[in-house]
């Protein structure tokens, strides 16, 4: 088994590390010459990939891949499947499953209602219109080829190192109070080990990869600081704070994303929400890394 990583960031290195054993090749691309070292300190075979072009040891590396994970964004159309174009057969002739990374922002705005797999799309920001255009893209290929292709929608992803102790630590965390508003999250290990459970399988199609508890994100901030032992920050009217555009577009889209195919197709959990996940991090010291 040879595994390649497009885009080997934060929820690439969890990907990498569920894949990692015995017999199993895995390699992972990365834009930053910086950052191939600790690709490689985390036991992944480091590729520069820039989006626009591929280096011909990237080239080579593709001969032999079997299992295909895509997390870089798309810009105005996503860059591998814009440079395997009709030469994937080619150029990834032993290639068995395709995972693609995309984002619960798909939906769009629900108003808090639950959603499904099977609920319309009505992306609200560029971005996910982008999105929805590359997973199209990506299960098109899988049909071309008769291979199974997964798209993974993935809520936010928190875990060590990213999380809302480091935010508190930072004094970066914030308390925003939006009426009603609601988010789910995704543990990063979990991305890691779905991406696994559906390529074992062979599962193609759509699927939500996202935690059991859509919550207000203050009571995330508020359940931080109780571990921590320290005062969470005062509450924020989210009308009048100052937020990037990114942040505050995100505020823009309020539902509740359902699990259950996941789950029915036989996928357990090991953070199935946050007071549990944020608990394991803080007592077993990793929230840090």
């Amino acid at each position: 088994m040879h595994v390649m990583i497009f885009g080997c960031g934060y929820s690439g290195t969890a990907i990498a590390k569920a894949f990692a054993g015995d017999g199993v090749r895995v390699s992972g691309t990365t834009r930053s010459p910086d950052k191939m070292e600790a690709l490689r300190q985390n036991g992944i075979e480091a590729f520069l990939f820039d989006g626009e072009s591929m280096e011909d040891g990237l080239r080579q590396a593709l001969d032999g891949v079997t299992h295909l994970v895509q997390s870089i964004a798309p810009g105005k159309a996503d860059p591998l499947l814009r440079l395997l174009d009709k030469d994937s057969a080619r150029l990834l002739p032993k290639l068995e499953w395709i995972g693609y990374l995309s984002t619960v922002g798909v939906y769009g705005d629900h108003k808090g209602a639950w959603v499904s797999e099977e609920t319309p799309c009505v992306p609200v920001s560029g971005r996910s219109k982008e999105r929805l255009e590359a997973e199209e893209g990506w299960l098109a290929m899988g049909r071309e080829r008769g291979v199974p292709a997964a798209v993974l929608r993935l809520s936010g992803i928190y875990g060590p190192g990213r999380n809302a102790f480091c935010n508190l630590d930072k004094g970066t965390a914030r308390r925003l109070i939006k009426k009603d508003q609601v988010f789910n999250r995704i543990r990063v290990e979990d991305i890691g080990a779905a991406t696994r459970f559906l390529s074992e399988r062979g599962l193609f199609g759509i699927y939500n990869v996202t935690d059991d508890r859509p919550g207000p994100p203050q009571d995330v901030i508020v359940e931080a600081a109780r571990l921590m032992g320290v005062e969470p920050p005062p509450e924020q009217a989210f009308e009048t704070a100052e937020l990037t555009p990114m942040a505050r577009s995100f505020y823009g889209e309020n539902k509740r994303i359902s699990n259950a195919k996941l789950k029915a197709a036989g996928f357990e959990f090991s953070f199935p929400n946050y007071p549990m996940s944020l608990a394991q991090l803080w007592q077993d010291g990793r929230w840090r890394d």
